[in-house]
């Protein structure tokens, strides 16, 4: 049977994968296993969502299981999935869940669940909970039924910590701030007011259906027209639950998660605050990213693409930055996982106390062009052992030397190998791009 956990928790499209029964079924099966962590005392979790319409019905559904198999339950309605996770810490549950897809479309949903102090599950108890799903129990009755209160300031005390987090104010900022219509939509806009910006809020009004809808961090064009409309210093985009942030320069220009992690890992290190001068990234982080660290003085730790490997590494490593290219940053000091609008803020920070614009910041590192070719139908499980296509590879990065980068991946999920070259120039990465795929699918097609 398929692992029902992928690398983000559980998703599906929801009322048809993702349904009401699975979502009451799963939750109970997670309170028989993390619940056992509270001795005599009655279990309790946290739960939120973000605004899709689904979200309803399955927090419903989310909370019935876990009182029905005696977890008390505090609803923590609409917050950012960090939001999630701190309060999981901040309420000292025993486990926190959170609804949401992320940067999915609004009919999927999602279940992710957090552990005690906010943290992710490793893949070992999932595996527990996947099991106990499988067996019958008994549920909770009579006095041992848990009991389900709503907590009105979650909202609040998230600002308040993400603020705290906060090294500088942000007076003298103008700042357009895209919610993507999800679960920043309340939070982000009143946090950068708070901490002194003049804000501009666009994708801040969810109905349910329009999360990531043309807007958030996976559409950039309308928070670059909004920034250079408004004359702007700087755009911030969130995904629809808020783990992620990219941001826009006064100009109109894209700073990707790279970028941002360049900066961070910049002013970190200035301070004294970047653990063991190193940052954690993916092997699909720009090369442009690895030499910029390397001129500062700065080590890169390179992990498979996933936030899950990202945040392994650094707990394994005791490190305080890490992050993926799509946004998705972890500032370990402050967060337990991704944290959308502590990394904007921190962004920010860092344009207001150097007095810079953030397209000047940026310029930190020089990202390479890259180009991604995804080839499709081809046998993946072959592509690390053939011999024709380690020789093509071998041969392109010979050719590319110090100034390019070739890496091939198997998709994790389809029928696919991702070609993936940095070089100097767009058309010679795209170049040796398009001849290593001729060869991926001439030999493993």
């Amino acid at each position: 049977m398929a692992r029902l956990f992928g690398t983000d928790g559980v998703r599906g499209v929801a009322g048809r994968d993702l349904t009401a029964g699975l979502a009451l079924d799963l939750s109970a099966a997670a309170a028989r296993v993390l619940g056992r962590g509270a001795g005599t005392a009655r279990p309790t979790a946290v739960v939120g969502r973000d605004p899709r319409a689904s979200g309803e019905f399955l927090e419903a559904a989310v909370v019935a299981g876990l009182a029905g198999a005696g977890v008390d339950v505090v609803r923590l309605g609409v917050l950012p999935t960090p939001a999630v996770a701190h309060l999981t810490a901040e309420l000292d549950a025993d486990f926190g869940v959170m609804l949401s897809a992320s940067h999915n479309p609004a009919p999927d949903n999602g279940i992710k669940i957090f552990g005690r102090g906010g943290q992710k599950l490793p893949d070992a108890v999932e595996d527990e909970i996947e099991e106990a799903l499988a067996e019958p129990a008994e549920g909770a009755a009579g006095e041992d039924v848990g009991r389900v209160r709503d907590a009105g300031d979650g909202a609040e005390r998230y600002i308040a910590h993400v603020l705290a987090a906060t090294p500088h104010r942000l007076d003298g900022l103008k700042v357009v701030v895209d919610c993507a219509n999800g679960a920043a939509a309340r939070v982000a806009p009143e946090a950068l007011r708070r901490a002194g910006a003049e804000v501009v809020a666009i994708g801040d009004r969810p109905d349910g259906l329009n999360i990531n809808a043309g807007c958030g961090s996976t559409h950039l064009d309308a928070l670059r027209a909004a920034v250079v409309e408004h004359g702007a210093d700087a755009g911030i985009a969130h995904d629809g639950d808020a783990d992620r942030c990219l941001a826009v320069a006064g100009d109109g220009s894209v700073v990707d998660g790279d970028q941002i992690m360049a900066i961070l890992a910049l002013e970190m290190q200035e301070a004294g605050r970047l653990a063991a001068s190193t940052l954690v990234v993916t092997v699909m982080s720009n090369l442009g990213l690895k030499q910029a660290m390397a001129q500062a003085g700065i080590a890169l730790v390179e992990t498979p693409v996933g936030d899950r490997y990202v945040l392994e590494a650094m707990r394994q490593g005791s490190f305080s930055l890490g992050g993926e290219q799509s946004g998705h940053v972890v500032l370990l000091d402050h967060a337990t996982t991704g944290d959308g609008l502590l990394t904007g803020m921190q962004l920010l920070s860092a344009v207001a106390r150097r007095g810079l614009a953030l397209d000047e910041l940026a310029k930190s590192m020089v990202r390479l062009p890259q180009v991604l070719v995804n080839v499709r139908g081809v046998d993946k499980a072959r592509a690390a052992t053939d011999e024709g296509v380690a020789a093509a590879v071998a041969r392109a990065e010979s050719d590319l030397g110090e100034e390019g980068r070739v890496l091939l991946r198997p998709s994790g999920t389809e029928p696919m190998v991702r070609v993936m070259v940095e070089a100097p120039t767009q058309e010679r990465a795209a170049e040796v791009a398009d001849a290593l795929a001729a060869t991926v699918r001439e030999r493993l097609g």
